[in-house]
């Protein structure tokens, strides 16, 4: 049912009584009350339209007509678990096939990146026989038990650490150990990623799998520099463990150079193991494990079988199938290639131009913008990124913060983004930096900036 059915403060006030707060809102001291979605555009109550720079997960635009038939049109005719024989199955995973590695060829459909993830963990376990994992800081992989304990992001908060997990340095060239003025960062992460691995075999514990995200984004939208993986990885084997590739934030061209974000790290380094999530299903709950024939055969003789009520169904999977048609007819790839560089040469300008742009860091539509109180200590500012998402969201540009210190613009647009919204969202981060754009609440009382 389109529309609102009830006034914004009586929604907010049955949200307040009948759900977690916990289960918390953008923009909680004034929430946005959403009723529709088109492309890169969001629509409240009142019809004021909105720029989502937020939504990856409504990857090719919300409620994109494609996507809406394929799902609407196999509604109509069959939609059950994935224990019968269909087409669609088969036919989106040689369709998902045919963008990775040849390596990577077998395929598991679940409902979530959550989802994804256990099983990513349940793979490497049963095919190496080991228990351990290393993550790297900040890592966030999923909310399920299984994934909290490896997300360094959600366990400081919890419990802490597992003597089971291993905690490696972000290969961030801005704010960690090695930065943009070293000679090979690449070489210097991975060698702290060897130093835990080592570290952890002396204690008697065997690793079972590395996991990152191919570009971490809760991290602060990092690009770890070229060759890290492939260095990682070689250290990650000799230890007896897998390689898992979390691509639910950045796969499926949105790097735009590549389909893949880990293809920014060099034709010769191949996961073990990718994941899918989000930006998969256009917003329908769809996720993928792919993964090689090995590991899947040692996950196989088991005898234990794999099933997904919801994974995979013919419903799923008309809509999987949808998402990498538009990528394809639309050119979304592409797109993200050349709009995401016309947004960083903006923000680059407004680095210049402003002191508290601290770093522009990205690749296609996915880019952060780093805010930091002195450019020589690089102190993260973190009251004042708050304050510019609140203020572009009361100019109906919708943006969110990340990064430890929650400082990090982070852009991560639907796809069909385009030029003109990069201009106007970063004419409009100017004006509130220069102090050209009044609050709200002074433009309804009548303060000019010139009292």
């Amino acid at each position: 049912m389109a529309g609102a059915r009830h006034a914004k403060a009586d929604t907010l006030a049955l949200r307040l009584r009948l759900l977690s707060s916990s289960c918390r809102l953008f923009f909680p001291e004034a929430p946005v009350k959403i009723v529709r979605g088109q492309g890169q555009y969001l629509y409240d109550e009142q019809g004021a339209e909105y720029i989502d720079c937020i939504n990856n997960v409504a990857h090719v635009g919300h409620c994109h007509p494609l996507v809406v038939q394929a799902a609407h049109e196999q509604n109509q005719v069959l939609n059950t678990n994935s224990r019968y024989l269909h087409d669609n199955i088969v036919d989106y995973a040689q369709r998902l096939s045919k963008t990775l590695p040849e390596k990577l060829c077998v395929f598991y459909f679940l409902n979530s990146g959550s989802e994804a993830n256990d099983l990513a963990l349940r793979l490497a376990r049963q095919y190496t026989g080991h228990q351990d994992v290393v993550v790297l800081e900040h890592a966030y992989h999923g909310h399920l038990s299984s994934l909290i304990d490896i997300s360094p992001y959600k366990f400081q908060h919890l419990d802490g650490q597992k003597e089971w997990v291993h905690v490696a340095p972000l290969p961030d060239t801005y704010r960690g150990p090695y930065r943009e003025d070293h000679p090979d960062p690449a070489v210097a992460y991975a060698n702290e990623v060897k130093r835990v691995v080592s570290s952890a075999r002396e204690k008697g514990r065997k690793i079972a799998a590395f996991f990152a995200e191919s570009l971490p984004s809760v991290g602060g939208q990092i690009i770890p520099p070229a060759g890290y993986f492939s260095h990682v990885a070689q250290h990650i084997r000799r230890a007896g463990g897998l390689f898992v590739a979390d691509e639910i934030q950045v796969g499926f061209g949105r790097v735009g150079k590549h389909f893949w974000a880990f293809q920014l790290q060099g034709e010769d380094f191949i996961p073990d193991i990718v994941t899918m999530g989000k930006s998969i299903g256009n917003g329908h709950p769809v996720a993928c494990v792919a993964t090689t024939q090995a590991v899947s055969r040692a996950f196989e003789s088991t005898g234990v079988e794999y099933f997904n009520t919801f994974g995979g169904s013919p419903v799923s999977c008309a809509v999987g199938l949808a998402v990498l048609d538009v990528l394809e007819k639309e050119q979304l790839q592409a797109h993200a290639s050349y709009v995401g560089s016309f947004l960083m040469e903006l923000l680059q300008q407004q680095k210049e131009k402003h002191p508290i742009i601290g770093d522009v860091r990205g690749v296609g539509l996915f880019i952060g913008v780093d805010l930091v109180k002195d450019e020589s200590t690089r102190t993260p500012a973190t009251e004042e990124a708050d304050y510019l998402v609140s203020r572009l969201k009361e100019n109906c540009i919708l943006l969110s913060t990340d990064g430890p210190g929650r400082n990090i613009l982070k852009f991560k647009p639907p796809m069909c983004f385009n030029r003109d919204n990069a201009r106007h969202v970063v004419a409009m981060l100017d004006a509130i930096l220069t102090g050209r754009l009044l609050p709200k609440w002074m433009e309804l009382c009548g303060i000019c900036k010139a009292q």
